[in-house]
C-alpha cells in the first residue's frame, strides 16, 4: 500500500498549508519536463497531493488506508484540459498556485497584465432652443489624462529591458487571506507593482512615471444634429481618459441641455407660443401677425366661429418641417375706452344676444 504521507515527505499530522507547499516543491522538482522529472514519480506526488488535499478522503485514507466510492485519484496525462486560459487562475483559488508552477514547468509564463481602461467622462453642453432646432457645432475643452506623448502609453522607454518583479517575485499574483465571520478564505489577485506581468521595466518613463498618461486638457469637436431633445447624450467614443500604458481610452458623454426659451415652449418636436390677439381682429377675421422661433413674420387667418382660448396649428414651423407652431390666442382689451367705443360695444353686446353662440 502507497503511504502519501511518506510520498510528499510530511508527517500524518501535517496541515492543509504544508501538504500543499511539499507538493508545490516536489510537483516542480520531479515534472517530466525537467532533468530529475519521471512520469512515475510526478503521477505519485499528484495522486498523493489529490487525497491528502480532499478532507472527506484523507479521513477515508487514514481510517482505510485507501479512499472509496471514486475512480482513481488525478494522475498526470489524464483527467486534465492543459488548454486552458492562462489569464483565468484567480477564479482558481488555490489551484492557481498549482497550475502556475506546472507551466512554469513546462517553459510558459504567465503574462496576465491587467492595465486599467480609462474611466469615461461626462459632460455637459447647453444650447438655446434656436440652436437645438438648426443644429449646431462646438468645440468642447476639458481636462483628463491623455495619451503620455514621450513614451507613446507604454510607460516605458520604447525597447527596455525587464526585471523580475520584486514584490511578487516573479510570479505575477499575490495570494490575498481575508477573515470573516464564516471563517478565512484566500484569493489570488494579480500583483498591483507589475500587473501581472512577473516584470517590470529597467527604466520608467520619467514624464508619466510608468502610467503611460498625463494629465491634458483636451478639445473635442460636437455635432448637435437638428431636433436634438434636452437631456439627450451624445456618446464620443475613445474621447474619455486614456487607460494605463495604452489599455484602451473610455468614452465621452456630453448630454444636452437646451434653455429655456422666454416665448416657445417645446412640446415633443412642436412648438407652441401664446399670442394676445385684438378682440376685434378675432371676431373680424383677420390677419394676425407674429413671429416663428427664428424670427421670420408669419401671417395667420382666424377662422369663422373660432373661440378665445383655442389654438390654431401652423403646419411645418415645429422643430421639424414636420412638426407645427400652435399657437393660443389670448384676446387683449385697451385698458380706456372712449365714450364712442363704448356705445359701439353696447349696441355690439344688444346684436350678440340675437345670435346662438353654441352653434
Amino acid at each position: 500500500m502507497k503511504d502519501y504521507y511518506e510520498i510528499l515527505g510530511v508527517g500524518r499530522d501535517a496541515s492543509a498549508d504544508e501538504i500543499k507547499k511539499a507538493y508545490y516543491r516536489l510537483a516542480h522538482r520531479y515534472h517530466p519536463d525537467k532533468n530529475a522529472g519521471g512520469d512515475k514519480k510526478f503521477k505519485e506526488i499528484n495522486e498523493a497531493y489529490q487525497v491528502l488535499s480532499n478532507h472527506e478522503k484523507r479521513q477515508q485514507y487514514d481510517s482505510f488506508g485507501k479512499v472509496f466510492g471514486e475512480g482513481a485519484p488525478f494522475t498526470a496525462g489524464q483527467g486534465f484540459n492543459w488548454d486552458v486560459n492562462l489569464g483565468g487562475f484567480e477564479d482558481l483559488g488555490d489551484l492557481g498556485d498549482i497550475f502556475s508552477t506546472l507551466f512554469e514547468g513546462f517553459g510558459i509564463r504567465q503574462k496576465r497584465r491587467t492595465y486599467k481602461r480609462g474611466a469615461d467622462i461626462e459632460s455637459m453642453a447647453e444650447i438655446d432652443l434656436v440652436e437645438a432646432k438648426r443644429g449646431t457645432v462646438f468645440n468642447l475643452t476639458y481636462s483628463t489624462y491623455g495619451e503620455c506623448g514621450t513614451c507613446a502609453g507604454l510607460g516605458h522607454e520604447k525597447g527596455a529591458s525587464f526585471k523580475k518583479c520584486d514584490y511578487c517575485g516573479g510570479q505575477g499574483q499575490i495570494k490575498e487571506t481575508s477573515s470573516t465571520f464564516f471563517g478565512g478564505y484566500s484569493r489570488i489577485n494579480a500583483c498591483p507593482n507589475c500587473r501581472g506581468a512577473g516584470e517590470v521595466p529597467e527604466h520608467l518613463c520619467q514624464k508619466c512615471k510608468g502610467s503611460g498618461r498625463v494629465e491634458e486638457n483636451r478639445s473635442a469637436r460636437i455635432d448637435i444634429r437638428p431636433g436634438v431633445e434636452n437631456n439627450q447624450i451624445i456618446k464620443l467614443k475613445g474621447m474619455g481618459e486614456a487607460g494605463e500604458n495604452n489599455a484602451g481610452s473610455g468614452d465621452l458623454y456630453v448630454r444636452i441641455r437646451i434653455k429655456p426659451h422666454p416665448v416657445f415652449e417645446r412640446q415633443g418636436d412642436d412648438l407652441f407660443r401664446v399670442v394676445e390677439a385684438n378682440v376685434v381682429d378675432v371676431l373680424l377675421g383677420r390677419e394676425i401677425k407674429l413671429e416663428n422661433l427664428e424670427g421670420k413674420v408669419l401671417k395667420i387667418k382666424v377662422p369663422a366661429g373660432f373661440r378665445l382660448g383655442e389654438t390654431l396649428r401652423i403646419k411645418g414651423e415645429g422643430m421639424t418641417n414636420r412638426n407645427d407652431l400652435i399657437v393660443k390666442l389670448e384676446a387683449r382689451t385697451p385698458q380706456h375706452l372712449s365714450r364712442k367705443a363704448k356705445a359701439l360695444l353696447e349696441d355690439l353686446g344688444k346684436e350678440f344676444d340675437g345670435y346662438n353662440l353654441k352653434e
